[in-house]
């Protein structure tokens, strides 16, 4: 039985599902923290697998060349720096009040009738530096205020919001998973910016503004009386707000630089001085630096907060990284294991006998793991893990590697329901019942992740 296991395509099959049914088991009904759970797991597996221990743990005098530190290592030293720099990032602009001014001059410019617009296009731009949640509290005040000056429902000025921040936290680095996913299947962070943005803003405009604006239409939440009390709230920040060209253009900063990175090595000669400049600013940690220094300076000291202003900031903003950065790392792992045992091989086999292509079944395999478990992040880190072996096997360009990482970013957002955190948190920033908030939040997520995908699938077999 062990030797079928070990060795048989069949054997290999049965452990890689086995071991994703017990993955899931802890996380949902054991209530085991993720990362702790990708850790047993991977060294279950790999036993199971035959992997010897020396090779798995290393030994007491060496562990440097274990699978696991391997695992943890090779992906934490990518995108450790990334997440970080782009947290703080995020952290400044909220901070400063940089999100009311863009969302105040996009209602400005597209008046009362095209508010819900003007809200899809505020979630579109803030959320790029700002993590999801974040985005909702910043910005609630403003759906408030936008649906008591237009007098109808919630509904309708929130989900072209809520559909900007879910794309480009699933789609768009700096994002921890998209970042992640990145790192797990090495594609260039300016590849995925580029095909992020291509399948992402097709399925926000389906998903943001035509479904939004149907349900918006048809499910009716009239604005609650302690919701129209915080309308035009400013919040807490330093200072008079800052100019929308400054709030843009740091916002723009590290996505054209890292493009710039990304596409100047094919466009300008190759060992030129131009192609060196291109490929040092556009390290995406690089960039990140350069944009996070001005923030700091133009958003921040200039504005009148001080150096321990800015590391008290810091401090709390970078406290939920941790447990993304353990995630991430303990699904590295998870992948390392599948590949070493030969897994990866036989998914790749197998899936080339049944016809169905890679992007495919990564997309179902994501989905499967965000509806079981609820979270984005472990979905496309785990997704990601999974199929990476898969991966190797094959000979993708660059572009087509950032599109399979678009459509586990995808499957990631797909039906989001009870056992995800921000399920409940659109329900009570937006007075909505547990029914209207399936009829609508719910549904949104499911025709973002479909729209997503087919996108990605379309623009695939182009390229």
């Amino acid at each position: 039985m062990i030797h079928w296991l070990q060795t048989s395509t069949a054997g290999l099959l049965t452990l890689a599902a086995v071991s994703i049914a017990v993955l899931l088991f802890l996380i949902i009904k054991v209530k085991v923290e993720p990362f702790i759970a990708l850790i047993v797991v991977g060294l279950l597996t790999a036993l199971a697998a035959g992997v010897p221990v020396g090779t798995l743990v290393g030994t007491a005098q060496k562990t440097s060349d274990s699978l696991l530190e391997k695992g943890f290592g090779s992906i934490l030293g990518h995108i450790a720096a990334i997440i970080g720099l782009g947290t703080l990032l995020g952290s400044i602009l909220e901070k400063s009040g940089g999100a009311r001014v863009l969302t105040a001059a996009l209602l400005r410019t597209f008046g009362e009738k095209r508010a819900p617009l003007a809200m899809g296009l505020s979630g579109l731009i803030f959320g790029i530096p700002v993590f999801f949640d974040i985005g909702i509290f910043v910005l609630a005040p403003l759906v408030y205020a936008a649906a008591k000056q237009g007098g109808r429902s919630i509904v309708l000025y929130a989900m072209p919001l809520l559909a900007g921040l879910s794309i480009t936290h699933a789609f768009i680095p700096p994002h921890p998973g998209p970042v992640a996913a990145a790192g797990l299947l090495h594609v260039d962070l300016g590849w995925l910016i580029l095909m992020g943005a291509v399948c992402g803003i097709p399925a926000w405009f389906i998903g943001g503004i035509l479904y939004s604006t149907w349900i918006g239409k048809r499910v009716n939440v009239p604005l609650a009386e302690d919701f129209a009390k915080l309308a035009g709230e400013d919040g807490e920040q330093e200072g008079p707000a800052p100019s929308l060209k400054l709030v843009g253009g740091i916002i723009a900063v590290p996505l054209v630089l890292i493009l710039v990175g990304t596409f100047g090595s094919i466009l300008l000669p190759k060992g030129s001085t131009g192609a060196g400049i291109a490929a040092f600013l556009g390290t995406p940690a690089i960039a990140l630096t350069i944009a996070t220094l001005l923030a700091s300076w133009l958003l921040g000291h200039r504005r009148g907060m001080s150096g321990a202003d800015l590391a008290q900031l810091s401090a709390t903003a970078l406290r939920p990284v941790a447990m993304i950065l353990l995630v991430v790392g303990a699904g590295s792992f998870f992948g390392a294991v599948l590949s070493a045992t030969g897994i990866g091989k036989a998914v790749a086999g197998s899936l080339g006998d049944a016809g169905l292509p890679v992007l495919l079944a990564a997309y179902i395999i994501s989905c499967g793991m965000r509806i079981a478990q609820g979270s984005a992040t472990v979905a496309i880190v785990t997704t990601s893990g999974i199929v990476a072996p898969t991966v190797m096997e094959l000979h993708y360009s660059q572009a087509q590697l950032a599109l399979l990482v678009v459509a586990i970013s995808a499957g990631s957002i797909i039906a989001s329901h009870v056992n995800d955190g921000g399920f409940w948190i659109v329900s009570r920033y937006f007075g909505l019942t547990v029914t209207q908030t399936l009829k609508t939040w719910t549904a949104l997520e499911t025709v973002l992740s479909l729209s997503g995908f087919g996108v990605a699938a379309l623009v695939m077999a182009l390229v």
